[in-house]
């Protein structure tokens, strides 16, 4: 599968659910891919990708930035408290804030810096312990904690459990974002993006889909 694949299922889920043609911003999720794989997508004019980690991304987005104009880039993955200021400096939006702790650093830097991404708060719909994001119960607090910092909150993201309907977990992230004001919904894979935008997503998230499998380094 391939970009304009991916592009063409995006664009009949979007009539099917009776949404605007393009409502629906289609992340290209490039973590773990070589630099071919990207740079052949980037030929292809489309500029909005996700990494899941901060490091993976500086090694090699400033680059792919250099070359090519007009890149929105997305963080997907969890955000250490160290890895903060680097990814602010870095990318457009920022997928995964889930704790207060990560939002007052980001709160501080924003200040310092003088610029701060768009952010959705990741909410873990699942409520699974092993899994990051704000609990449901606990959300309407964390939204306002966050608004009074002056964060730019535009939404909200979340994963659903692997073994569950993911509409259900779409639709619960779609009733949580409205009784907030909010209108972003990042939400949905390779694997589901279609019932995802059935429910409201805004963004979307697919990679091997795009780019194929990934070549995951061996456990040492």
């Amino acid at each position: 599968m391939a970009l304009q694949e991916i592009q063409d299922r995006l664009q009949k889920a979007e009539s099917v659910a009776g949404r605007p043609s393009g409502s629906v911003s289609l992340v290209a999720v490039s973590k773990m891919q070589p630099d071919e794989r990207v740079d052949s997508v980037l030929e292809q004019g489309y500029r909005i990708f996700g990494e899941n980690r901060v490091q993976e991304a500086a090694g090699k987005w400033p680059a792919f930035k250099e070359r090519y104009e007009g890149v929105e880039l997305h963080l997907l993955g969890p955000l250490q408290t160290n890895k903060a200021r680097q990814a602010m400096e870095l990318f457009d939006v920022i997928h995964s804030v889930d704790r207060p702790k990560i939002a007052k650093a980001i709160a501080r830097l924003s200040e310092e810096l003088g610029h701060c991404p768009d952010l959705f708060l990741q909410v873990n719909t699942g409520e699974e312990p092993q899994k990051a994001g704000v609990l449901p119960s606990e959300l309407d607090a964390f939204v306002e904690e966050c608004r009074d910092m002056g964060l730019p909150v535009i939404g909200l993201m979340c994963i659903p459990p692997v073994d569950e309907e993911a509409s259900l977990h779409f639709a619960l992230l779609a009733k949580l974002a409205k009784r907030n004001g909010l209108t972003g919904l990042s939400m949905g894979m390779s694997g589901d993006f279609e019932k995802a935008v059935a429910q409201g997503a805004t963004h979307v998230r697919v990679g091997s889909a795009i780019f194929g499998s990934r070549d995951y380094p061996p456990k040492t």
